[in-house]
Parts: structure tokens; sequence; C-alpha cells
């Protein structure tokens, strides 16, 4: 080696060394210490030197190597990159992203750099600069003067502009996974999910190297709640790297979603020992620790990320969203402030005016806590419209389509399988607690609330269009008999990855579902159908008052939320009429007046024995994702039934709409 070196071909010897550092990271480290042997000091064999140890994890070893190089070679982009890298692994973020800055500021076209700097911003919180990094890493990842403008109006967030080149671009190369994948971010970013599966499945396909994108992949399916998929994926990622922060965090919050919370918990304690700068990740972490019913340490975990980023307004609202918790004065002025600030973001203000509205409330002041409520959902409908003569439409289309005719020529159809229980209604209804009780039964699973059968009749529209028939739900009636019992058993199959204790009924809590009740009788016709329902007034101020993580864009009006329990309403009765006796009604100020009767009339309609379990669900340590959480591990109590008095001078366009369905409650009027 000493005569290679010597005799001029230093950068020969660089060359090998480097092509080593993958696949033979200690073998590369021996050829580096050859080549300082010869050439004491050399910043290229040095940073070798660093990356090979870093790759082995060696980092303390890596970085007593590279720091020194990145000072005394302070132009060396290379040198501030592998610092960066090596600071990464060592839980120094800020230095990380000082490093990483430094490196793509020296040389702008970077793609390494600025990926790994859109991961270590990502973890820190700030959107707005991952967004940035990334779209420069996409730009600094090409040549081509097409995408090189394709990517600079996405590093401006541009969409229109760069679908405009990209697409075209395609037609010509239809295999560069750069374009795929630059089209894919923007399809994210404007919401379209499936198209962006699509293009990275197919970019991912053509380079199943390519990590950026396979990385993309995994998160657009976590996006599209199929979690087992996007854990394949992630772990696919991590055997290329296995201590990179953002796989890791991806990895958990899959398990999260799969219900693997034990795993999950696990798994955010391991990153955030080694990463402990991470806001958001503490944030998650809050989230799996309240829902395996550990409040303590959630909470311990959500002010370690306000500690971190005090503007993150989320997690303040995931403290008031336990409902058990309480702001301490020091924590409501906190929150002020952040309101006063000119330069908080949308997202984060609406959620610092839904913790001081809930603030305000345990408070006893009713008045300002509403008006910061009609705030907050002032902010999401902004980002979140809906049209509720949309979903009036949607309900009579459903009446007119499953009628009793309709059932009466698809008796004996679909699936036989009786495991599944749906409980449906409208959130806040008091669906947890009935979820709770039933899930402290010895046959019967709760999991949480499932996507899968509004999926199904997605699927149902696709094959319509397809065929050149009519939409959903239309389409049902020209489906052949065969295929009700197909799509009975794929929701039984998608929906198996939740089933964890092996017993023969399990729960599906989703409450939109009472939209589905029809498709659900014709798939599954041995089903449970449990509908909770709640006094109008308790439920839609309830839904009013709470943020949602996603979906459920009728709450964020009091007219909106008030037709949409009207409309709810009406199509449950329906049903009554042409399926009676096929749902089970749950009115929750019964169940709260009377307990044991209800309870014995819920399981009898489930045809299950009796058990005293069901009394005691709050015994029961299942974990619980929704925002009951809390509630529903403490007995009953009625102190909140009449709580939405408190708000009634404010609730006149609630009680408008609602119409004739309030004053009948808990009977209805006839539509």
């Amino acid at each position: 080696m000493a005569d290679t070196v010597s005799g001029g071909t230093l950068q020969t010897a660089l060359a090998n060394a480097a092509r080593l550092l993958a696949a033979d990271p200690a073998l590369a480290e021996e050829q580096a210490r050859e080549i300082l042997k010869v050439v004491s000091g050399n910043p290229d064999a040095l940073i070798l030197l660093g990356a090979a140890l870093r790759r082995q994890g060696k980092a303390i070893a890596a970085h007593d190597v590279l720091e020194p190089v990145a000072a005394l070679h302070a132009h060396s982009p290379a040198a501030h990159f592998e610092l960066g890298r090596v600071l990464r692994d060592l839980g120094e973020n800020d230095l990380a992203i000082r490093a990483l800055s430094r490196a793509v500021k020296l040389n702008r076209k970077h793609p390494q750099a600025w990926r790994a700097l859109g991961d270590l911003y990502t973890l820190a919180g700030d959107e707005a600069a991952a967004d940035n990094a990334y779209a420069r890493h996409v730009e600094a990842s090409i040549n081509d003067p097409d995408l090189l403008r394709a990517g600079a109006a996405l590093g401006e967030n541009k969409l229109d502009i760069a679908e405009r080149i990209l697409k075209p671009f395609l037609k010509s190369h239809p295999t560069d996974v750069t374009a795929i994948r630059m089209l894919a971010e923007i399809a994210s970013r404007l919401g379209r999910y499936e198209d962006a599966e699509k293009l990275l499945a197919r970019a991912i396909e053509l380079a199943p190297s390519f990590a950026a994108a396979r990385h993309n992949y995994a998160s657009v399916l976590y996006r599209q709640n199929r979690p087992g998929d996007a854990l394949v994926q992630a772990e696919l990622l991590l055997k290329s790297d296995a201590r990179n922060p953002g796989f890791r965090a991806l990895q958990a919050a899959t398990l999260a979603q799969l219900g693997e919370y034990d795993r999950a918990s696990a798994a955010y304690e391991s990153l955030l020992r080694e990463f402990p700068n991470q806001p958001k990740g503490w944030m998650s972490y809050g989230h799996t620790l309240k829902t395996i019913g550990k409040p303590r340490e959630g909470i311990a975990a959500y002010r370690k990320a306000i500690a971190q980023m005090p503007g993150l307004g989320e997690a303040y609202w995931s403290l008031a969203n336990l409902k058990t918790f309480r702001f301490t004065d020091g924590e409501i002025a906190a929150i002020r402030n952040q309101l006063e600030r000119r330069d908080l973001g949308a997202e984060d203000r609406l959620h610092f005016e839904f913790a001081l509205a809930k603030a305000l409330e345990d408070a006893g002041d009713h008045a300002e806590s509403f008006a910061h409520s009609e705030k907050a959902n002032a902010l999401r409908r902004a980002s979140l419209p809906y049209n509720a003569e949309q979903t009036h439409t949607f309900v009579e289309r459903l009446k007119a389509e499953f009628s009793r005719a309709l059932f009466a020529t698809r008796q004996g159809v679909g699936s036989q399988a009786p495991d599944p229980i749906f409980i449906v209604g409208l959130p806040r209804s008091g669906s947890t607690l009935v979820e709770q009780i039933l899930s402290s039964h010895s046959q019967v699973e709760g999991t949480m609330e499932l996507h899968d059968l509004a999926q199904i009749s997605r699927d149902v529209a696709h094959w319509a269009r397809k065929e050149g028939e009519p939409s959903y739900p239309e389409a049902v009636e020209t489906l052949p008999p065969e295929k009700f019992a197909i799509l009975g058993e794929d929701y039984l199959a998608r929906t198996m990855v939740h089933r964890k204790l092996g017993r023969p009924y399990f729960i599906d809590k989703m409450p939109n579902n009472f939209f589905h009740i029809g498709l659900i009788q014709l798939i599954l016709p041995n089903a449970k159908i449990i509908d909770a329902r709640r006094h109008p007034l308790g439920c839609c101020l309830s839904c009013f008052k709470q943020h949602f993580a996603r979906g459920q864009s009728f709450t964020y009006g009091l007219e909106d939320v008030g037709r949409y329990y009207a409309d709810y309403v009406a199509l449950m009765a329906h049903y009554d009429s042409v399926l009676p006796g096929r749902v089970h009604r749950v009115i929750y100020e019964k169940l709260v007046a009377e307990p044991e009767s209800e309870t014995r009339r819920l399981l009898e309609y489930c045809g299950l024995a009796f058990e005293e379990n069901c009394l005691r669900f709050y015994e029961n340590d299942r974990a619980v994702r929704t925002a009951s959480s809390e509630q529903v591990r403490r007995p009953i109590f009625s102190d909140a039934l009449e709580h939405w008095r408190n708000y009634e001078p404010w609730l006149g366009p609630l009680t408008t709409a609602l119409g004739p369905v309030l004053t009948a409650y808990p009977d209805v009027p006839i539509f």
C-alpha cells in the first residue's frame, strides 16, 4: 500500500477504499488507515476513515476523527456531511443540522446532505424546512433541464407548474424514477394518496434500492391506514440503515397503528433514548402511552415535546384531549402567549384554540370557552371544507338503493361468518363505553375504528366505473350474487391483522359505518350492528368541541353537525323499517341510568352469556385509542349528561338544524 500510494496512485487507493464502504466497512477502515500511514493527515482519507467507523456503529470514534477534519477544512462539504451524519447517530440533532446546513451551503447540489437534512427537520417538527430540504434533494439528484425546473417549482411549492413539466416528461421517459417520485410528491401534497402510492410502487419496482422513494411509499401507505403494508416497507428500509431515526419513527408509528402497542412503545423508547431531541417523536410516544393506559407517563412525554417545541399546538391539545387532565395556570398563560404570536401557523393555532377552550371549560368560563371553540372550528373548516347538502343527498340515495325489495331478492348472499360486531353512530355518542363493556367479555375482542368497510365501498365504486355501471351505492344491485361473499371474506381478511387474542368475535367501532349498514347486511348478514345514540345536543356539542385527527369534517360547524345528526337518525329509521330488529340501539343516557339491565340486553342481542366482567369494564386494561380513553377506565358517571346546558345560549344554529329530531329524542320523528 505504501509503495502504491507513494507511486502516485493516491486517488485510485481512495476510490478503492470508498467502494468498500457499503459492502465491507471494516476493510474500508483498514484501507483508509493504510493510506494515512503514507499520507498522514490526508483529509479525504480521514473522511473515509470516519465514514467507515460510523458504518460499523463506532460513532464516537468517527466523531473524534471527523470533528477536527471539518474544523481544519472548513470549506469541505464532504467533511461537514459526514460529521453531520455522525452527530445524527449520536443524537446531537441540532449540531447535525448545523453541520449538514454547512455542507449544502458549500455544495448546493449535494443530494445526500439535503435528504439527511430533511430527515432531521422532520424529526424536529419543522415541516416547512423539511419540505424544502426534500425538494432540494430531488433537485440536486437530477441533471435534466426539465427536471431541474420541476424540482425548483416543487421547492417553491408551485405544484401546478411542476406537474405541467413532469407529465409530458414521463410520457417520453416512462422509467425515470426521479421524475416518478417527484410526481408522487405532488400527488401526496395534494392528498391524492392512491395516485402517489401507484407512482411510488412503480419507482421502487424500477429501482429497489431507491431508499427515498421507498420511505415515501411507506409513508403514503401509513396515511391510507394500511399499517401492515407500511411496516413491511419500514423494515426493509431498516435493513439498509438500521439506526436511521426517520425509518425507526415510521416503524414505531406503524406498529401503533397496527395495535402492537407494546412493540410501538419499546420502539419509541429506544429511538428517543438515542435521539432525544424529537418533539413530535415525544408527542407520538405520548399518544401510545395514553392508549395503553399510562396517562402519567403520557403527560410527561407531551410536556417533554412542549419543552423542546413550545409552539407545538398539537402537544397542548393532546394534553387537553386526555379529558381528565387539567392545565396549570402557567400552562394556560403559555397557551395565551402562543396565540398572541403573529407568526403562528394555522395548524398550531387551531390546536391551541381547542386546548384553551377545554382549559376554560374546566375553569367554568363557558362563554370564553365557547368563543375559543368557535375560533378553532373556523380555522379547521378553512382547511377541511364540508358540504352538508352532499351528505343529505347521499343519505337519500342510500335509502332509495337499500330497499326492502333489494334485501328480499338478495337473501342468502354474503359471507355467513358471525365474527364482526359493528358499533355505529356519531363520535362522542358513548360508543367507546359500549365497546369497553363488550370487549370485557371473554368471547369478544375490541380492536379500533377500522377503515376497511369504507374502503370496500370504494372498491365497489371502482369496479362499477370499470364496468360502466352506476357509482356506489347504486352499483350494489348490479353485483353478481357471488360477489357479496367475496366482499365479506375480503373484509374479514383485511381486519385479521387487528385481531390479536383469538376470540371468536371482534368489534369494529368506526362510527361512520352507519352509512354502510345496507352493505353490511349483504356481505356479512350474520354480523351484529349496534347503534350507540346520545342526546343530540350533548353529542353534537361534544363533537364541536373535539378536534379529530382525521376525517369527521362535519363537526366543525354547529349547523353542519346538527344536519348530519338528523340525516343519521333518518337513515337509521329507514333501516329499522326495511330490516326490523336488525340493529340494536343503545341510548347512552339509559345505559348510564341502568347499566346492568342495558348490558344484559346488549349481550343478549349479541348472543353472548352474561359475564360480571362486563359491568366492571373499567378494570379492562385493553388499549383504547379514542378521545374517551381515560373516561372508560372509570366507573360510569352521570355528571356530564346535562353538560350541554352550560352552552345553551349559543346553540341556536344547532337546535334549528336538528329540528324535530331534537324534540322527539329518544324517539324518532316520522320522516
